[in-house]
């Protein structure tokens, strides 16, 4: 609905546990991702694709891994060859051990293309360095960890039966735009707003985020789209209820940001 591009929150130190999501979520998909850089080039083809199922198979969390906590007879290897339908991707008996509670911290640090990437880090971006200057760098990391395994695990409660791999860093960030929520609901956030053109806008935090969270929940129950497709609504929700739950105990103490008074666009916004 709305794109966010800043808030009015200055932050009273360095946001570095923000920081270093961020840079690490970019280098696990520039530099570890197979195909990521073939697809720069434009020479990505079968043989990228069967090494990302086997990489993603082996990393990233999968529901019926974490539910009943046992991997698949048969895995993608990485490997390319020509069955009785034509070429496709080898599969063979796992080669190496999984953990599944494990594959839930890897899979955070796992995106499905640049745009699934470049979302998750721009809300990131500005909302985590006001939650991380609230809880501080420790509990703050440690809080970003336990938002994204309460989004995992409730999607897989949800799609026990499901051995499609669940990855991104969606259910932990939601967990920092629910905290968001509840420590800064008055704090005035500049979004671009598509009409026409887009439209930038100042808003409080409590509309783009509440409205953010409606929407996943009218979509995670199947409303609005015609499938759900690839993306884990349901994984969205729980982890903005986990985060919002998690920093409800500091709202008392948590400082008033900047102001402004109504809502402002274009130049009278300056």
């Amino acid at each position: 609905m709305v794109i966010p591009v800043h808030d009015v929150n200055p932050a009273r130190r360095t946001p570095w546990v923000t920081y270093a999501l961020l840079a690490a979520n970019f280098v696990v998909f520039v530099a570890l991702t197979p195909g990521v850089v073939d697809s720069l080039t434009g020479g990505s083809g079968l043989a990228d694709l069967c090494r990302l199922q086997a990489f993603l198979d082996r990393y990233a969390a999968v529901p019926q891994e974490l539910i009943h906590h046992r991997m698949p007879d048969l895995v993608p290897t990485g490997g390319t060859g020509v069955g009785p339908q034509g070429p496709g991707c080898v599969v063979d008996r796992p080669g190496y051990d999984k953990s599944p509670e494990l594959s839930v911290l890897t899979s955070m640090f796992l995106h499905g293309g640049w745009l699934h990437l470049l979302g998750n880090m721009l809300f990131l971006w500005i909302f985590g360095n006001n939650v991380e200057d609230r809880m501080g760098h420790v509990r703050y990391l440690l809080f970003y960890v336990v938002c994204g395994y309460a989004a995992a695990y409730g999607f897989a409660l949800l799609n026990a039966g499901s051995g499609d791999p669940l990855i991104g860093a969606s259910g932990a960030v939601a967990g920092v735009l629910g905290a968001y929520l509840v420590l800064y609901p008055k704090a005035r956030v500049w979004v671009l707003v598509p009409f026409l053109i887009f439209l930038p806008l100042r808003l409080p935090a409590w509309i783009v985020l509440g409205s953010w969270f409606v929407l996943q929940a009218f979509y995670s129950a199947g409303q609005g789209v015609s499938a759900a497709g690839t993306v884990a609504y349901v994984a969205h929700v729980a982890g903005f209820a986990a985060g919002m739950l998690l920093a409800w105990p500091l709202q008392r103490g948590t400082p008033p940001p900047p102001d402004p008074e109504g809502v402002r666009f274009g130049r009278r916004a300056r």
